[in-house]
Formats: C-alpha cells, structure tokens, sequence
C-alpha cells in the first residue's frame, strides 16, 4: 500500500504559504468599513445579491450564557470578498473560542458563494459556527437583489 505522507513542517510551511497569500491579497480588496451597508452604491453583478458591504449580530447559546458576534462581510458578484467577525464574549471560555473562530473564518469563506456558506466548527468552535449563520442569513436577506 503506498500512503502520500507529508511531514508537519511540511504541511506547516504550506500552511503558512497560504495564509501569506491570504492576507496578501486582502492587501488588494478594496477597504470597507464596519458599516450597517453600502449596498445600492455599486450595482448587482451577474448574481442574486447587490454587490457591496453589510454587517449583521448573529447569537447563541452556551450552557453558560448567551453570546453574539458581529459579522461584516463584503460581496462581489455573491461571492465574499472579506469577512470581518468582531465578538463580545460574556464567558471567559467563549472569548477564547470566539478568538479562535475569528482567526479561522476568513480561510473558510473568503472566496465562497455566500450561498453555499454554513459554517459547522471553525478551529474548534462549533457554538460560535450558529451566530455566524445567523448573521449571515440576515445579511442574505438584506442583500438580496
């Protein structure tokens, strides 16, 4: 039986490559700022939502307490060209995984069709995965062409 292994400094140097390359090209979006919406400035591309910047609080439940998180994506011909999570934690435990989604959502979205986003765990938080949905619905809602 033949395995394709590949060591972990070497998946770690893709890795980073990646995120290098990530972040880079967010170098060469254009800038938005965390506002309710700019949708109507820049016309519908080919798709179902106007282009443009919106923002949408989405929360969940822990055994705990009650989260939220605040999403702002950008949508270019319905595909999200940023995303920017801000969290406001009640919990010390869900400020950590809150962190932890934050750094890990751009990799899973940016480049996807806002449709085809539903977003299960991020970096070990899965509970922080319902609020964005939930954002995310509402930014479909309020984008929708």
């Amino acid at each position: 039986m033949i395995r394709n292994v590949v060591s972990r400094p070497a998946r770690a140097t893709a890795a980073m490559a990646a995120t290098a390359g990530i972040v880079a090209l967010a170098g060469c979006s254009p800038s938005t700022e965390a506002a309710e919406s700019d949708a109507g400035s820049v016309p519908a591309g080919d798709g179902t939502y106007v282009d443009g910047t919106y923002s949408a609080d989405g929360s969940y439940a822990t055994p705990e307490s009650v989260e939220s998180i605040s999403v702002t994506v950008t949508l270019s011909d319905d595909v999200i060209t940023e995303v920017q999570v801000v969290g406001d934690a009640q919990a010390q435990e869900s400020q950590q995984y809150q962190s932890d989604f934050i750094g890990g959502i751009s990799v899973v979205v940016v480049g996807q069709d806002i449709d085809e986003i539903s977003v299960s765990r991020v970096a070990g938080s899965s509970l922080t995965s319902g609020g964005f949905n939930q954002a995310i619905d509402a930014i479909k809602a309020e984008a929708a062409a």
